[in-house]
């Protein structure tokens, strides 16, 4: 997966537009996604899917994967936030029971269906702004707006290394399990279970050998404890941009306040 997000920041239509335009877009949508009405929150999912998909040109396949993928974590503690337990007295009046097992009562309410659905909202919303971000700007153009961002340097190294480190992971994960497939491995369940566990015992070691070289070539490339990044070129913003982005958050932050209004009310 971070390859294919990497490849496609490379080659999306939106690649020679402003990274620090884009980041302060992304961030204000962000801040909306986060503090709106479940609506808005709809609405913001629907605009991004234009830019990412249609602008971009980024495949809706590969668009809705990332987003899917995401959303598993939220999937993993739904049961946490609709179903409830109790062990005495009668559940809640609009609450629709699922099993009873010696003294306790699980069930489910409407209050957290909808609680759950509103928080769902909201990590699409939050989701694809963040796709927007990862699919259309370079991580190395992201360390740029991060340095113009006040970003200290040696969290910066950090995160460059760590990002380069995860390449260096994924290579060598790849290179191991195609050498077990070459020599007869991975065919079967319980041979599979353990040539996994072989190549995740190995795969930090050799990671870290590839790693070190890594390390001695930068060395003999004349590091001098700082990495320096090259800098970003960015094309003019075409005015198309600017205004649908101005307009669009504007009718957002109205339409906003029309359903806060409106609650209030």
């Amino acid at each position: 997966m971070i390859k294919l997000i990497d490849t496609f920041s490379y080659t999306n239509r939106l690649r020679s537009v402003s990274p620090m335009w884009k980041s302060g877009f992304a961030a204000v949508l962000m801040v909306l996604s986060y503090l709106s009405h479940p609506v808005t929150q709809m609405m913001i999912v629907g605009w991004l899917f234009v830019w990412i998909t249609l602008y971009a040109r980024i495949p809706v396949k590969a668009y809705s994967l990332l987003i899917g993928a995401s959303c598993l974590f939220y999937a993993a503690s739904l049961p946490a936030i609709v179903i409830e337990f109790t062990s005495a007295g009668p559940v809640s009046p609009d609450g629709m029971i699922l099993f009873t097992f010696a003294r306790w009562t699980s069930y489910v309410t409407e209050a957290g269906i909808y609680e759950a659905g509103s928080l769902l909202a909201r990590i699409i919303a939050c989701l694809s702004c963040l796709a927007f971000v990862m699919l259309t700007t370079p991580m190395s153009e992201l360390f740029q707006v991060m340095k113009k961002w006040r970003v200290p340097s040696l969290v910066l190294e950090l995160m460059i290394i760590m990002y380069r480190f995860l390449f260096v992971l994924s290579d060598t994960a790849q290179q191991m399990y195609t050498a077990q497939r070459a020599r007869g491995g991975q065919t079967g369940f319980y041979r599979r279970l353990n040539d996994t566990a072989i190549l995740i015992v190995r795969l930090f070691g050799k990671s870290m050998h590839r790693y070190q070289g890594l390390s001695q070539g930068l060395v003999t490339r004349g590091f001098a404890d700082s990495i320096q990044m090259a800098p970003v070129q960015a094309a003019p913003l075409p005015f198309r941009y600017i205004w649908e982005s101005r307009i669009g958050v504007i009718l957002l932050l109205l339409i906003e306040l029309w359903l806060r209004w409106g609650e209030m009310l």
